[in-house]
């Protein structure tokens, strides 16, 4: 291991770290890649995905050992025992907290973005001048029209999902087709696009 020389050391193989060395590499470079946590295979790795809420003891849910262990996690969307394991374990890696920081780390290769359901939605004008238009912090250098290619050439490669609604505080994407909606969610739907044409 010793005598071995890379031109780039990627640590952690999640959309930023997985990006970064696919690119790298696509470009010659030699590339060391360190990860933690254990190793997904694909579709064989998502246990739980297709399971129904009724085969988990808790429906999915959360109990109250998991909200005292989990102070982070408690905080959103993560702590919930359909993916508890994909996460860091907060009582073997802490963090100080100076003022209030919540880092849902997961704890697998491929990062967070396994759990991401392929949502991952484009920044629009409004985004890039919010900071310009409101007078706040520092205007971005871009803007989404110099941006828009790459988010094409991310889109495609990753294989995020979505609709093309022409809405411009979402720009429309290279998406892959949209997931199917729960019935609930399609009623809904209908009953919005009935009210607002």
């Amino acid at each position: 291991m010793a005598d071995n020389v890379y031109d780039a050391i990627v640590i952690g193989s999640g959309i930023s770290g997985g990006w970064a060395a696919k690119e790298l590499t696509e470009k010659g470079l030699k590339v060391l890649m360190l990860e933690r946590g254990f190793d997904i295979e694909h579709i064989k790795g998502y246990t739980n995905t297709s399971k129904d809420p009724w085969e988990f003891p808790h429906r999915g849910g959360r109990t109250q050992e998991m909200i005292k262990d989990h102070p982070v996690l408690k905080r959103d969307y993560p702590l919930n025992e359909m993916n508890l394991e994909w996460w860091a374990d907060e009582k073997e890696c802490p963090y100080t907290e100076v003022k209030r920081f919540d880092w849902f780390r997961g704890y697998h290769v491929g990062g967070r973005s396994l759990l991401w359901g392929r949502q991952s939605y484009r920044w629009s004008d409004f985004d890039f001048e919010a900071n310009a238009k409101d007078g706040i912090a520092t205007d971005w250098p871009v803007r989404y029209k110099e941006i828009a290619p790459w988010y094409d050439y991310v889109e495609k490669f990753a294989g995020i999902s979505g609709s093309k609604e022409g809405l411009p505080q979402l720009p429309d994407g290279e998406f892959m087709p949209p997931m199917d909606m729960t019935c609930v969610e399609k009623d809904v739907s209908t009953r919005i696009n009935e009210h607002y044409k």
